[in-house]
Parts: structure tokens; C-alpha cells; sequence
């Protein structure tokens, strides 16, 4: 979306630029010189002048002002004065995906407001995925700050690792799910996932063909009722965008 300018400035189609306390290189006024340089200066054909949205991570949202642009830096003068959108009431606990399947997934739950991730182990989760690179701390925050950008949001999600899935469902979720309504997104003939509940909820999303049976048991017993999004077999992205519409 565009920004409001003045007289002599032209619009930027960029929707958050995203900074640091660390970018500050004297108040109300910060110093950009890695990717989002490059991207104002290549994507967005940035110039002295132009106006944009601006945040601080886990901070206000504003404007920001280009005082200077080259090849090496730009120097924005910024002002927040706006609070980043509410948090979605609720903590997401899903199936590690498939490295490739994850970027997007961390990049998706971001956008749309989850606050806390927590990836789990299940039987039909390969070994080899708890291994990868994308799991990486560094590679995690990044494809966040992604989503909070395309969002407009400045405040990151927490992701937490659960590479033992029993000692999370007998020992972790309990607690995770007290005082919240508990649900498990499983295919089969369960009732359907309730609509516009808005209420504080703990959202279960296994793999791609769900958990087996023994998950199920363990995860039902931790206090989550299982719930279901019909006869069709889901992209575990798919599934998570179409039960956060449907719950929120």
C-alpha cells in the first residue's frame, strides 16, 4: 500500500521497513545497510525524500523519512507514534514440516498475528527435518521478520522445540493448555472446528495425514478435543490459514 507524502515526495510500495535498536545511530534516526538497502534501492527504486512505513522490532510503527542514499547506507529520520496490531489469542503447536514447508509456514503464522509457535515431534516427522538449517535461530527470526513485514507487525513470535513428542504431550501441553480451549485438528470423523470462537485457544496441527492413533490418545488426554476440517486431506499451510479463518 502506499504511504501519505507531501508535495515533493512520491510514494513507496513497501508495506513495513522493519529496524533494529541497533540501527540508531543518533535519536530518531537510524542507519540501514544490509538486505533493506538493498531492497529500497533495487525493488522499491528509493530516493532523498520518500516517505515509508517504518517499525522497531517488538516496538511502535511510524514513518520513516530517506536523509541519505547511496550504494553503502541510508539514513532515515523516523518517528513512531503507533502501536503494532494485536496478537491472535492464541498458541499454535504444529507438526514440524518439511524444511521447505516451514519457511512458509513461519513466514504465514507471522503474518497473521500468532504469537507463540511450538514444533513438535510426531512418527510421521523424518528425523532428518529436526537437522535442518532452517531451524537455525538466525534462519527462524528472518523468515518471522518476513511476515511481519508483508503485516505490518512489529512484534516477533515465540518458537519453541519439542524434538521428544511424549514427554511434550505428558509434560509440556497440560500446562500450555490450561485456561485455554484446546483443540485438535485431526482428519476423521470428529466434530467440525468451530467458528469465530475468539476465545484464548491452543491449536494442535499434526502432519500431513495427522498423528496416529497413539498421538491422538496422548493428545486428547493433555486436554485437547479433536476437532476436524472435513473429508479433504490438507497442505498442513493450507490448513493452518483455513483454521485461523474459521476460529478468528
Amino acid at each position: 500500500m502506499s504511504t501519505t507524502c507531501g508535495p515533493a515526495e512520491r510514494p513507496l510500495q513497501v508495506n513495513l521497513l522493519l529496524f533494529s535498536a541497533g540501527d540508531y545511530c543518533e535519536p530518531g534516526q537510524i542507519r540501514i545497510t544490509d538486505r533493506r538497502l538493498q531492497h529500497l534501492r533495487q525493488v522499491l527504486g528509493a530516493s532523498v525524500g520518500d516517505e515509508l512505513r517504518v517499525g522497531e522490532i517488538d516496538g511502535l510503527v511510524g514513518t520513516g523519512v530517506i536523509r541519505e542514499l547511496d550504494d553503502r547506507r541510508a539514513i532515515l529520520t523516523v518517528a513512531l507514534d503507533q502501536p503494532a496490531p494485536d496478537k491472535l489469542p492464541l498458541r499454535l503447536v504444529l507438526a514440524l514440516p518439511r524444511p521447505k514447508m516451514l519457511r512458509r509456514i513461519l513466514r504465514t503464522a507471522a503474518e497473521l498475528g500468532v504469537a507463540e509457535l511450538h514444533l513438535i515431534n510426531s512418527y510421521r516427522v523424518e528425523k532428518s527435518y529436526w537437522q535442518t538449517p532452517a531451524l537455525a535461530p538466525p534462519t527462524v527470526r528472518e523468515y518471522l521478520l518476513q511476515g511481519l513485514e508483508q503485516a505490518r507487525d512489529t512484534r516477533v513470535p515465540e518458537v519453541l522445540c519439542h524434538p521428544r513428542f511424549r514427554p511434550f504431550a505428558e509434560d509440556t501441553l497440560p500446562g500450555l493448555a490450561r485456561d485455554h480451549t484446546a483443540l485438535l485438528a485431526q482428519p476423521g470423523a470428529y466434530p467440525t472446528c468451530p467458528r469465530d470462537s475468539r476465545e484464548s485457544t491452543l491449536l494442535v496441527i499434526g502432519p500431513e495425514g495427522g498423528f496416529i492413533p497413539y498421538e491422538v490418545e496422548k493428545l486428547q488426554a493433555a486436554g485437547c478435543r479433536a476437532v476436524s476440517l472435513g473429508p479433504r486431506i490438507l497442505r498442513v499451510e493450507t490448513a493452518l490459514t483455513a483454521l485461523l479463518g474459521r476460529l478468528f
